[in-house]
């Protein structure tokens, strides 16, 4: 009796001190704001479970099919010892909308306060070692792998072979969880933010609730850091939760929380990865957390926050596997109708390629008539014929990229030094304003590039030698036509995209601009006629224009960043190397839109001049470009 009574004061003891060591080292949590309901921003926080208990919006199913109730508002006790069992909430996990945030609006009606569960844990096979974990559970995961339910912890480890000997220390190591793996820090680093010297500071994804130590934007390639990009960056809401300890000791475990024992998922059963969660009891490291600890990476990728010429590999990464997500879930969703429209879209992509000439593509005698593939296919042949020629105009494209940034920087900047209000009622003028100067800045770069290249297309054709520098020196002697046709353009163009029902014409009329290097560089028109004749060109050939002008834009855009998406995937260079590697071939490529806008043009010319032609030639009679 007596060693039994010893045995259970021991017990009381250590249990006691458990309790301690979690209120001494309680996380606290930032968390994206949310200045809108439903809006952008991280609407949850971790909750009690006990919520979910009694709650009759939650049905307990299983284990043989979805449909399969077993009881409506489940105790904690119903879930003890279920196995393949599943807890379903009110709401489609793969259409979620605004149901999980109003739903545990609704579950927190009364006050409840954010929770966290601490959890002293030993490893078997290391002995002299503690660890100390605190579990947050989510009623939504709203990433990628949009799933019911979510559980993600923090871990601290202690040398130390029992709480009240890790109560007199600091944790030598800390391991922030985040989808399958998690990452690590020393106790002091830099990396990880400590409040009052004991409380570390805990930044959860928005949508993922991957955990972090910093705001930032960060990419994962891979099940351990998840494949996606999470997103901490502020502002913040700081959460301080309270902390409820679950006993080391098993039996003691269960008592006290009955849902611990639960082996099934907190969430509703769906395919592939957008099933809910199982709980901590079945994860690795509630039963090893010493030796699961010894797999933490040493960082995560925070993605840079810009790309070389607004190109950015790691943004395309970013959006391209959300929009892969989304279709996953239109295919699981509507298997039929998803299949039917991909094979439709298939179809008319090869009735178009089979409706139009491919060849010949003649690249030289450039003033004449060509079919719709015969323009990409005369474009790609000069490019790689003249390949030093246009990589040169290319690579020249990139300093004078950097000095219109900077100059965007200047001019954007001088306003704050002048005096300029760019606040309260003045901030949307404002805003359109350096649209208008960013547009005109940006799209003037592009601009010299069109120019450069037509012109150099030209002294090729008609045999002369030209390299990158002397096509420059073309383009910029005819700078000033340029930018006043330009400025006019953007001035016209930009106002109309403010507002979203005069999207379709702004692009309209930049499609019917489209033509306007060409029209200075080869006809030595001034900025407004310019714009005149390029719209003369386009008239009743809008559709043809916007779709090869923007089929060769679309060539160029996709290639640096699919490139860099490539080796985001199959390497491990460092994320600013891949960004500026994607700018680099969008810089290099950038000729090629050129060159495929100057073919667009002088068949345009072609049909406008050459007028009527005979229609079964393929390669009519050129257009003579000295008249021009």
């Amino acid at each position: 009796m007596l060693a039994a009574l010893v045995l259970a004061a021991a017990s009381s003891a250590d249990l006691s001190d458990q309790f301690a060591l979690a209120a001494r080292f309680a996380p606290v949590v930032r968390l994206v704001g949310q200045p809108e309901a439903c809006g952008p921003g991280e609407p949850y926080r971790p909750l009690d479970v006990n919520l979910l208990f009694g709650e009759p919006t939650v049905a307990l199913r299983g284990p043989w099919r979805p449909p399969d109730l077993v009881t409506i508002a489940p105790t904690a006790g119903d879930l003890v010892g279920r196995f393949e069992y599943h807890l379903d909430f009110p709401g489609d996990a793969l259409d979620p909308g605004c149901s999980y945030e109003r739903w545990e609006r609704w579950l927190t009606r009364d006050g409840a306060s954010p929770t966290v569960y601490a959890h002293v844990a030993r490893d078997p096979g290391y002995p002299g070692k503690l660890a100390l974990q605190y579990w947050f559970f989510y009623v939504f995961n709203d990433f990628n792998n949009l799933h019911e339910g979510d559980w993600e912890m923090i871990q601290l480890d202690f040398d130390a072979s029992s709480a009240r000997e890790a109560l007199k220390q600091d944790p030598v190591a800390v391991g922030y969880s985040s989808h399958e793996g998690a990452e690590r820090a020393d106790w002091g680093d830099d990396k990880l933010e400590i409040v009052d010297g004991t409380h570390p500071v805990v930044y959860p994804a928005a949508g993922s609730h991957a955990n972090k130590y910093t705001p930032a934007l960060y990419l994962g390639s891979s099940a351990d850091a998840g494949v996606g990009c999470d997103d901490t960056r502020g502002p913040h809401v700081q959460v301080l939760p309270i902390v409820k300890t679950i006993p080391g000791n098993t039996a003691a475990a269960q008592r006290a929380f009955p849902w611990i024992d639960f082996q099934g998922r907190w969430g509703e059963l769906q395919r592939a990865f957008f099933n809910g969660p199982t709980g901590p009891n079945l994860k690795t490291q509630w039963t090893e957390p010493i030796k699961w600890s010894e797999g933490w990476r040493s960082r995560s990728y925070a993605v840079p926050t810009g790309g070389l010429f607004g190109t950015d590999a790691t943004d395309f990464f970013c959006g391209a596997v959300a929009v892969g997500s989304k279709g996953l879930i239109q295919l699981l969703r509507n298997p039929g109708a998803t299949l039917v429209v991909l094979g439709a879209l298939l179809a008319i992509a090869l009735f178009a390629a089979t409706r139009t000439k491919w060849r010949p593509s003649a690249p030289l005698r450039i003033a004449r008539r060509r079919r719709w593939g015969q323009i990409l296919t005369a474009a790609g042949r000069m490019y790689v014929a003249k390949w030093p020629l246009f990589l040169g105009i290319g690579l020249l494209f990139i300093p004078l990229g950097v000095v219109v940034s900077l100059l965007e920087a200047l001019v954007l900047g001088g306003f704050g030094l002048l005096g300029v209000d760019t606040t309260g009622e003045s901030a949307g003028a404002f805003a359109l304003l350096v649209v208008a100067i960013g547009a005109i800045l940006t799209f003037l770069g592009i601009t010299l590039v069109q120019a450069a290249t037509a012109r150099a297309l030209v002294e090729i054709d008609q045999g002369h030698r030209v390299g990158p520098v002397r096509a420059y020196r073309f383009a910029f002697a005819k700078l000033r036509p340029l930018t006043g046709g330009l400025a006019v353009a953007v001035a016209i163009v930009v106002p109309l995209t403010a507002t979203a029902v005069l999207i379709p014409v702004a692009v309209w009329l930049a499609v019917r601009w489209a033509l306007l290097a060409q029209a200075v560089e080869l006809e030595d028109r001034s900025g407004l006629d310019a714009l005149r004749r390029s719209t003369e060109l386009v008239r009743g050939r809008w559709l043809r224009v916007a779709s090869l002008v923007g089929a060769g834009a679309a060539l160029v855009l996709i290639a640096g960043p699919l490139l860099g998406t490539l080796l985001i995937l199959g390497t491990d260079a460092p994320l600013p190397l891949l960004n500026v590697v994607a700018g680099v071939v969008y810089a290099l490529a950038m000729p090629f839109v050129a060159l495929t806008t100057t073919y667009v043009y002088l068949d345009a010319r072609a049909r406008v001049e050459l007028e009527p032609y005979d229609r079964r030639a393929e390669l009519p009679p050129e257009v003579d470009l000295a008249t021009g």
